[in-house]
């Protein structure tokens, strides 16, 4: 389309054109306040009995642990982003503090569950926005409340409205 020039849309010559849809949806997108507890109930679910088995069971005892803490939660994180994307996975985008909450990880674009090797980025990109702090943040100032690791993986959080048990 020509470019419309002012003088001629005054006089009426010209009608506007039709301004683009934006790209609102009614999609349920899961609060923070929920996200958080889901967050806590799937560390203390998930991660601690892998943390103790690698404090424990691999290095022996705590001191070992805290001279090799670098090693140690290398040994930590691994397990734990693999078990998370098991669960996400193989239980229709739910860890069991999501399943707990109704919440649900989702592909953005067709809200089903995401490929595996988004859910696999995103709980790795998850755990590094974690560290860092500002990918973590950054869905505090998100009107969808997504997360770093939920934007470079183009998943999202939703409210799932099945009643799974």
């Amino acid at each position: 389309m020509a470019k419309q020039r002012f003088r001629d849309l005054k006089k009426g010559k010209i009608t506007e054109a039709p301004k683009k849809k934006s790209r609102e949806t009614n999609i349920p997108y899961a609060n923070n306040k929920i996200k958080s507890k889901a967050a806590i109930t799937d560390s203390f679910m998930l991660m601690m009995p892998i943390m103790y088995a690698v404090i424990y069971l691999v290095m022996d005892n705590r001191e070992d642990f805290e001279e090799n803490m670098l090693i140690g939660w290398l040994y930590i994180l691994v397990p734990f982003i693999t078990v998370q994307t098991l669960f996400m996975f193989f239980g229709n985008g739910q860890t069991p503090g999501y399943r707990n909450y109704r919440l649900k990880v989702v592909d953005i674009n067709s809200l089903e569950k995401p490929p595996l090797f988004s859910i696999i980025f995103r709980n790795t990109a998850m755990v590094l926005s974690i560290i860092t702090v500002v990918g973590w943040l950054m869905m505090f100032f998100r009107k969808d409340n997504r997360g770093l690791h939920d934007f470079l993986s183009n998943t999202a959080v939703i409210v799932s409205n099945e009643s799974e048990k």
